[in-house]
């Protein structure tokens, strides 16, 4: 348990892929375990050991930014608690193990620095204190904020029912639940959720939350919050925009119902169709404004033709290597997408690998590719690489917590829908959905 050396990091390397030639010829469900199971240690083996939660990135390559490998993510923190919990149901950990790592986790999340309730996007691991995401972003981030509740309401309802201890755990994280003062961040009673507050610069960034894009799970947080809720009308008015939020396109022979912002014709990135729905099941899942398994099914197989179709030519796309999101890019960071000029030419495997319940033939396709043709290249301690290029070559063994997280999550949803069945039998969250309009089959 706890950090792994940065000379383990190339032990377990260089054993990966001595092993390489044994394991080409796996079945579906073997290499469904295998890539399971090896990138949920990066919530295990690769948790920063103070506070058990995720780092923020793993470099492998040890070229990390100054002062950096022991900062702690609260949105990809929320993507790992999901994560353990999943390890613990498929056998990785015991129940016990698990419940000793969320207890360590839940202490240091009520000590650390929180602003009405809510978390910042980056904490000091040893400390629990706020490290900028930028220099006014300082203070509470609502929407990583969301990622980490969503997470945690799954081990709450897991525990709930438990032993003693663990449910003294589900009590400890129903406290946290009711402390985030959702109506605080309407920035002044406005009818849409604002992203920042900083007690140092209050609302200077300035950044209400419209849709669509990867933030719906907050919205449906804060209208399911027992203690700080907001009315219906700070969602259909503010992130649903009045409507607006309705009218996308069709390509491919593929419809999307919603305005991706920014991203007009073929879909934001590929984040989107994960991040809110790694708890809030899209089965079924209906409102006045879209039907969301028909939406991330659409913008996942948008996003698989564009690249099997490979307008811009780049090396190595295809119907068995596909997926843009946001990730590690050539140069720096980008939310890669179809179209616009935002295809850098740069394969991200969290896009294909937690869209498995979305489009699982062609996820298990680009799947088997990148693990029996290219593993030398894309596979590490905690599955496969954050990104890669063909076209320049470029293949960095580096890790983010936010695109790791999803694919343990996903493939387990996709396996036995875990995750879902725990954050929809919330009941704060199906009274949430129904004062939003939604419908769904968990609602009872």
């Amino acid at each position: 348990m706890g950090l792994l050396s940065q000379q383990s990091y190339a032990q377990k390397k260089t054993a990966t892929k001595s092993n390489s030639a044994a394991k080409k010829n796996l079945t579906d469900k073997q290499l469904l375990d295998l890539v399971q199971k090896q990138t949920f240690q990066y919530f295990w083996d690769g948790a920063e050991p103070n506070s058990g939660l995720a780092r923020e990135r793993i470099h492998v390559d040890g070229n990390y930014p100054e002062n950096d490998q022991s900062v702690v993510t609260t949105g990809g923190g929320g993507f790992g608690v999901m994560a353990i919990l999943a390890g613990i149901h498929r056998g990785y950990i015991t129940r016990t193990l698990g419940r000793e790592r969320f207890e360590r986790i839940v202490t240091f999340l009520e000590k650390a620095d929180r602003f009405h309730g809510a978390w910042p996007h980056w904490l000091h691991g040893e400390t629990g204190k706020v490290k900028p995401f930028g220099r006014k972003d300082n203070g509470g981030d609502l929407v990583e904020s969301s990622f980490l509740i969503q997470g945690l309401l799954c081990v709450r309802q897991y525990f709930k029912d438990g032993n003693t201890a663990e449910k003294a755990l589900a009590g400890r994280i129903d406290k946290l639940w009711r402390e985030i003062d959702w109506s605080w961040y309407r920035n002044g009673g406005k009818n849409v959720l604002y992203w920042h507050w900083s007690p140092e610069y209050a609302w200077e960034m300035n950044f209400p939350v419209e849709g669509y894009n990867e933030c719906l799970i907050m919205y449906i947080l804060a209208a399911s919050s027992p203690t700080h809720t907001i009315p219906a009308e700070v969602y259909h008015e503010g992130w649903a925009r009045n409507g607006a939020i309705k009218g996308g396109s069709t390509e491919y022979g593929y419809t999307l119902q919603l305005n991706h912002n920014g991203a007009k014709q073929y879909g934001g990135p590929l984040f989107w169709a994960h991040y809110s729905y790694l708890g809030l099941d899209p089965r079924g899942l209906k409102d006045r404004y879209a039907d969301y398994w028909k939406e991330n099914t659409s913008h996942t197989m948008i996003n698989y033709s564009w690249c099997a179709q490979n307008p811009d030519k780049y090396k190595g796309y295809g119907p068995d290597s596909w997926g843009l999101t946001a990730s590690y890019s050539v140069k720096g960071y980008a939310a890669h997408a179809p179209g616009d000029k935002k295809d850098l030419g740069v394969i991200s495997p969290t896009a294909a690998l937690s869209s498995m319940p979305y489009a699982p033939k062609q996820s298990m396709q680009a799947m088997r590719h990148w693990y029996k043709d290219m593993k030398d290249k894309l596979w590490g301690p905690y599955g496969f690489y954050d990104a890669f290029s063909e076209t320049d070559n470029w293949y960095p063994e580096r890790y983010l917590a936010i695109d790791q997280g999803p694919v343990v999550v996903m493939m387990e949803n996709y396996r036995s829908g875990l995750l879902w069945k725990l954050f929809m039998s919330c009941p704060e969250v199906q009274a949430g959905l129904k004062k939003l309009g939604f419908q769904s089959p968990h609602i009872k």
